[in-house]
């Protein structure tokens, strides 16, 4: 005999009929159809729309201001134009303070020159490795000798004691030791007739190791070495055939200096994109690094990826050594903590990553006021 039908089963899920949006005291069973004493099924509210943590960096529509920088000429090398007598050095100022100013700057003829002169750099090295021989001047060995003794003064002056995580109280006294010997430091390589030089480059050399009051460092004071270096060749003191020396040998041991200023002292990174930044700290060796590997019969970009050549190579490229040192110093997935490097690397070729380097380094970083506020100016690069 069959059992009596009972309203206690649960509602077949495959042949219930879909709720109701309107509320009602009585349903029907799913079985037989019959009146049933069960609620009445909630209400299913649509699902959220769904945004993701970090959106994949690579499939972002462009916006306004990358699709400029894309669509942007490349900017090209300049001959610098060097000085002659009558001599007028003067104490360098800062004159940017607003997007007009910038845009002022970038215009005038000082602008587009020192745009020119950093190109120019980075086209001398081209396909050069670091260890490359070349003949080297006095004059960049008198530098190259200032920068090692600037980072023995590090080993001089131990971190102090302190609980605050970045900032270490201890740069301010390196600092303070740099700016008191800066006139002398330049008068090592200067010739007698530039001498007087002094009081309008030392405050570019100084301003190039970070800012003593706030202990940080970024891209601007990265920009005040290029600017030093540029006052270098407007004065004649290194000409055209000392480029490569100057990114191989001088750039290169003030990138040491700095990596070891940053771990020494903690400095914080100045004006940081965080994780959609280029790096914290640095654009110039990104830039002139792509330039070592253009043409590049092995490496490709995406040979970032492979730990190996990370291993072997970063100690002649210097794009190699700026991604081993970003993976030793940040924890975690690589596309996570550096997205734009990561997109980077599935760039076909170096030439295109160098080209959009140059173009980003004038966008990012030459037409940014919070980076060229503390941008100088006086007779070697004037505010026409």
């Amino acid at each position: 005999m069959e059992p009596q039908h009972q309203h206690d089963h649960c509602p077949n899920p495959e042949t219930s009929p879909p709720p109701s949006t309107t509320t009602s005291s009585v349903t029907c069973c799913a079985k037989c159809g019959g009146p049933t004493a069960f609620a009445p099924p909630p209400e299913i509210s649509p699902p959220p729309n769904y945004r993701p943590i970090r959106a994949p960096a690579i499939n972002l529509p462009p916006n306004n201001h990358s699709q400029a920088i894309i669509l942007a000429p490349v900017p090209q090398s300049q001959k610098v134009s060097t000085i002659s007598p009558p001599f007028h050095f003067q104490i360098p100022s800062k004159r940017i303070h607003s997007p007009d100013d910038i845009r002022h700057f970038i215009d005038s003829d000082s602008g587009k020159k020192f745009l020119g002169f950093v190109v120019a750099l980075s086209e001398s090295i081209r396909g050069h490795k670091i260890s490359d021989a070349f003949l080297q001047s006095h004059t960049i060995n008198t530098i190259i000798s200032i920068i090692v003794e600037l980072i023995q003064w590090v080993d001089e002056i131990p971190p102090a004691q302190q609980s605050a995580r970045y900032g270490n109280v201890a740069y301010r006294t390196w600092h303070s030791r740099l700016i008191e010997n800066s006139e002398s430091l330049m008068l090592r390589f200067l010739p007698n007739e530039l001498q007087a030089s002094t009081a309008e480059i030392a405050p570019y050399f100084t301003d190039s190791f970070g800012n003593s009051s706030r202990i940080d460092y970024g891209t601007g004071h990265e920009t005040n070495f290029a600017a030093w270096l540029y006052c270098l060749a407007r004065m004649g003191v290194v000409k055209e055939e000392d480029y490569q020396a100057l990114v191989s040998r001088v750039f290169v041991k003030y990138l040491e200096l700095m990596r070891k200023l940053q771990l020494v002292y903690c400095l914080e990174p100045a004006g940081s994109h965080g994780v959609w930044g280029l790096d914290d700290y640095h654009f110039l060796p990104f830039m002139f690094g792509s330039s070592q590997l253009i043409d590049h019969k092995y490496m490709k970009p995406k040979s970032i990826h492979n730990q190996d050549i990370l291993d072997n190579f970063s100690n002649e490229f210097m794009y190699l050594s700026c991604i081993a040192f970003v993976k030793k110093v940040k924890k975690g997935l690589f596309a996570e903590h550096s997205p734009l490097l990561d997109d980077i690397s599935g760039v076909p070729n170096w030439n295109k990553v160098n080209s959009g380097l140059l173009k980003m380094y004038k966008a990012e970083v030459l037409e940014k006021v919070p980076i060229m506020q503390h941008f100088l100016f006086g007779w070697l690069i004037k505010w026409d």
